[in-house]
């Protein structure tokens, strides 16, 4: 699959000619095939008090896009040395309240996984997950912002894993974490080993996970989908870690099962397979599964050159959201997704 180029639209700019939200749907409507659309993500934000006090506005710069179909929000909602507390999470739940489009959230490693640590008040994790999902999750079955139905593991004690299908293309969100998918001891609370009840998380939620994925491409291809996009917090092809992981793969073991699932299911299913994640901060397009990939090695995997991965930009990076567009199906283009950075007005 050809890498993309990425192109850069101003959002105050467009915003100021009306015609951020219209730009896509414009093209959808001059072709043959007017199911074209368009959604937005964004990853690893706010960070600090200085994007806190800009959140409002991002959100207001989304908002004006009005074509976009949804919104992804793919983790990490504060920065990892910030406090995690109720207080907080309830703030970005009102935030998070203002979005007009309906909104996707799945959270990330630093308002659960790496709340064990001192500067972000010595909770245990798992009692964190569990008022993430109280106080982000307390609709299952609905998205947060405006209404959009969706399929949930809610009877498995996930609501956050969801799926969906817009326009025969499958979307499924995944609880997948940073810090080696929540296998890092909790230092801040005194252990230098995972815990029996830490172990017993992670082994519950890889399953789900993998449950979720197997089920969303045996649903793809019953329906002849054209494209699956998966989503997740974790940057399981993290290029600041691939060093360490290649002189040690037990760094990233935690992801080892997802990826070969991911690997298998998109090899069976042989259509286009894009994997949308946030973590590393900044922007990247590639083929980590490609042939000749390190990341093959290190995870004892064969290639799977239908998988597309985008990282989004996060933390300072977070000057934008990323707009994706997917052709209509009257097109005969290969490529079902197209993407841009659409940067925020300030």
């Amino acid at each position: 699959m050809p890498s993309k180029t990425v192109k850069t639209t101003t959002a105050a700019a467009v915003l100021a000619l009306g015609l951020l939200a219209s730009q896509p749907a414009i093209a959808a409507n001059n072709t043959s095939d007017s199911q074209a659309f368009t959604f937005g993500v964004i990853g690893d934000i706010p960070y600090g008090d200085a994007e806190i006090a800009k959140f409002p506005s991002r959100i207001q710069d989304i908002n004006a896009d009005s074509a976009l179909k949804f919104v992804t929000h793919v983790g990490d909602i504060k920065n990892g040395s910030s406090v995690c507390s109720d207080e907080y999470f309830a703030n970005i739940r009102s935030q998070f309240d203002t979005f007009e489009h309906p909104l996707v959230f799945t959270p990330g490693d630093n308002e659960w996984v790496d709340c064990h640590r001192t500067s972000n008040g010595a909770y245990n994790p798992l009692e964190r997950l569990d008022k993430l999902r109280e106080v982000f999750f307390d609709e299952p079955g609905k998205t947060l912002g405006a209404t959009m139905p969706v399929k949930t593991q809610e009877k498995l004690g996930l609501p956050e894993n969801v799926r969906f299908t817009q326009n025969r293309v499958a979307f499924s969100v995944v609880n997948v974490q940073g810090s080696n998918n929540s296998l890092l001891p909790w230092s801040g609370l005194g252990e230098t080993t995972p815990t029996p009840e830490q172990l017993a998380e992670v082994e519950h939620r890889t399953d789900a996970v993998l449950g979720q994925i197997r089920d969303t491409f045996t649903d793809a291809e019953r329906r002849n989908d054209r494209a699956v996009v998966l989503m997740t917090q974790a940057d399981m092809f993290d290029p600041s870690l691939l060093a360490a992981a290649a002189a040690n793969p037990e760094t990233v073991s935690g992801f080892r099962e997802i990826v070969a699932a991911i690997i298998e299911e998109t090899n069976r299913f042989d259509r286009p397979v894009y994997l949308i994640n946030g973590d590393s901060h900044v922007f990247a397009e590639n083929q980590p599964l490609a042939e000749g990939s390190p990341w093959l090695e290190v995870y004892g995997q064969p290639a799977a050159d239908d998988l597309q991965r985008i990282t989004v930009d996060g933390s300072a990076n977070a000057t934008n959201y990323v707009r994706f567009t997917v052709v209509g199906n009257s097109s005969d283009s290969d490529d079902v997704l197209s993407w841009e950075k659409v940067p925020f007005s300030q």
